[in-house]
């Protein structure tokens, strides 16, 4: 490759190194495991807004991630490298995937943590950034051995699946909700309710604690409508929604009554049974309380209620079962914590995005400053016919761009000027002969309406230089007798109408004047890319031929800079298609604008200019 044409590059300047050196992330500090180039502080914040009333113990967090805080890009597929780590870097939290969506940027992770404590900040970090990840724990350790059944309700199709190891999964499928509170969610429609069938870890003992929480979203208030239910021949169970007021209700009994809740707003409920007696939490405070003990069961449960004539209508998600009492921390954390309030952005929050080591080696922060350092090196090996290439794509992007920003200046002058002129227009309307044809500063002004500065405004207009052609056609058909009476014949409407057509089509050749710079950007940019990466590759192989050397080191480098050509001719073409489709579109709506405004102007000019012997005209003489 000796004889190869070599270009040499100007080191760059000290101040762009330096503006390149602060914008790429930097290494951080105590690193969990440098096979992992990303992490983000997890900050579960219990001591400011949402104030806990106890400890949880332990509690799996629901954690939302969006475009706007988390860099889809950077994780691996499906979130399968995502490891959730405690502050000091010494424990793996076991987590559990939901949902993940790179291709809409969403993502709902559940993870498990020893406990949330009042008062305080609890700090984590999520991890990520691995191409070939180790294997994690297991989903449903994402739950401690008292969870006796968890139930998202994020299945497409099938039945609701239980995301423990208890593998309680539902012996018919409901029907699915998109877009529910979490994810996907069960929609409840007073039809076929689910059933969740008995089994030795959903079964309660007489008096035993326990916790069920679930969210649900009312279409209606029905009296009586069940929620869920359990029966046993003369013992039952239910959580009713009667009239908007969620109430428990055990062997007949019904906990005491509270306000309301809102038709088509989420309301987390929670009942926890304790020392023989039940307590109702609502939307993470205690709402209502019934004396009366758990009975035992070990029988189906039926979500959506059993009959026909009282089943809750809405959507459901996150039913939960828990064989423990949970606190009242634990539930105020889950009420808040699942919700999409601002209280719920502040009590779990991601922080910035920190880049380290990753591989033992430069992490990401090194990565993106060596692609920039090799995008010089490729240009050294350009060859003279990928600058030439190069320099027509250059010179594209120039006319492409000046034609681009003067055509926005352009579009957006008028769009002004129009606004303005149709203000003034609205009123003019109303009586076009109040305008003096022989006056041209009345036709100039609309009728001495405008000043100097919305004169000069509305004179860049398309939209006033078509009125102008309209009353200039109008004086000048009047100008024969100067009487304006005698109005319009049909015929010189009809010669009038053609000129407003006429100025109607001086005026799209104005608006799309230099946008063929952008079509030959869109067109051409690609092909003399591909041109210059065509003749630097065929020129590569044929120096390989010439000096008899044949290995990576010996065409890597010429491949690379045929290439670069290629690169820059998409360079240009895309966002010129971009541009292009952009201002092709306000084009269409300008003239638009202005066939609908040649259409109002004939018919008020017909309207007001109408002939002496005018039926219309005669009477209204009379």
């Amino acid at each position: 490759m000796s004889d190869r044409p070599v270009v040499s590059f100007a080191p760059l300047p000290r101040c762009l190194m330096l503006t390149l050196a602060l914008a790429l992330p930097v290494h951080a500090e105590g690193w969990w495991n440098k096979e992992w180039t990303h992490r983000q502080p997890i900050t579960i914040d219990a001591s400011s807004d949402t104030k806990l009333p106890a400890a949880t113990g332990p509690a799996t967090v629901l954690l939302r991630l969006h475009e706007g805080n988390f860099q889809f890009a950077a994780a691996g597929e499906g979130g399968s490298d995502l490891r959730f780590v405690s502050e000091d870097g010494t424990t793996v939290y076991p987590h559990q995937v939901e949902k993940y969506d790179s291709l809409i940027n969403e993502a709902f992770v559940w993870v498990k943590l020893p406990d949330v404590p009042p008062g305080a900040k609890t700090t984590l970090h999520v991890y990520y950034g691995n191409a070939a990840p180790a294997e994690a724990s297991k989903p449903t350790e994402s739950y401690d051995d008292n969870t006796a059944a968890v139930y998202h309700f994020s299945e497409n199709s099938g039945n609701p699946a239980d995301s423990t190891a208890n593998a309680n999964n539902a012996s018919n499928a409901g029907t699915a909700s998109e877009g529910s509170l979490i994810g996907g969610g069960l929609r409840l429609l007073a039809g076929d309710p689910v059933t969740i069938p008995a089994s030795p870890s959903l079964a309660w003992s007489e008096g035993q604690p326990m916790t069920l929480s679930t969210w649900i979203n009312p279409s209606a208030l029905a009296s009586g409508a069940v929620i869920l239910s359990r029966t046993d021949g003369q013992k039952s169970f239910r959580l009713i929604l009667d009239q908007g007021i969620p109430v428990v209700e055990i062997n007949g009994t019904r906990s005491t009554s509270g306000a309301p809740v809102v038709a088509g707003a989420w309301t987390h409920l929670a009942v926890v049974a304790d020392a023989g007696a039940v307590k109702l939490f609502v939307n993470g405070a205690e709402y209502s309380l019934a004396q009366v003990a758990l009975p035992a069961f070990n029988t189906p449960i039926t979500v959506g209620g059993a009959e026909s004539g009282a089943r809750f209508s809405g959507e459901m998600d996150e039913l939960r079962f828990d064989k423990v009492a949970r606190s009242a921390g634990w539930i105020k954390l889950a009420a808040v914590g699942q919700g999409t309030s601002d209280g719920a952005q502040r009590l779990v929050a991601l922080g910035e995005a920190e880049t380290g080591e990753g591989g033992g080696e430069a992490g990401h922060g090194g990565g993106a400053m060596e692609h920039i350092m090799l995008f010089g090196d490729i240009a050294k090996n350009m060859m003279f016919d990928g600058w030439i290439a190069i320099g027509i794509c250059v010179i594209m992007i120039i006319a492409g761009w000046t034609v681009a920003i003067r055509k926005f200046a352009y579009l957006n002058s008028i769009d002004k000027g129009s606004k303005e002129f149709l203000r003034l227009w609205k009123n003019l309307s109303t009586d076009l002969t109040a305008l003096d044809p022989d006056d041209h500063k009345s036709v100039s002004s609309l009728g001495g309406s405008v000043d100097g500065e919305k004169q000069g405004l509305i004179k860049k207009s398309p939209l006033y230089h078509i009125y102008h052609i309209g009353t200039e056609e109008i004086r000048h058909r009047l100008d024969k007798d100067g009487v304006r009476l005698n109005g319009l014949s049909g015929r010189s409407i009809q010669a009038i109408r053609a000129s407003l057509d006429a100025g109607l089509v001086h005026e799209n050749h104005r608006l799309t004047d230099g946008l063929v710079f952008l079509t030959m950007s869109i067109a051409g940019g690609p092909y003399v890319g591909l041109l210059g990466t065509v003749v630097g590759v065929m020129i590569t192989f044929a120096i390989i031929a010439r000096s008899g050397e044949v290995n990576v080191n010996s065409i890597a480098p010429g491949i690379a800079s045929a290439l670069l050509a290629t690169v820059v001719g998409l360079i240009v073409a895309i966002p010129a298609l971009f541009i292009y489709s952009y201002l092709n579109s306000r084009i269409k709506n300008a003239l638009g604008l202005m066939q609908v405004f040649i259409d109002e102007f004939v018919a008020k000019m017909a309207e007001f200019y109408r002939p002496p012997n005018d039926p219309k005209t005669e009477g209204a003489a009379q």
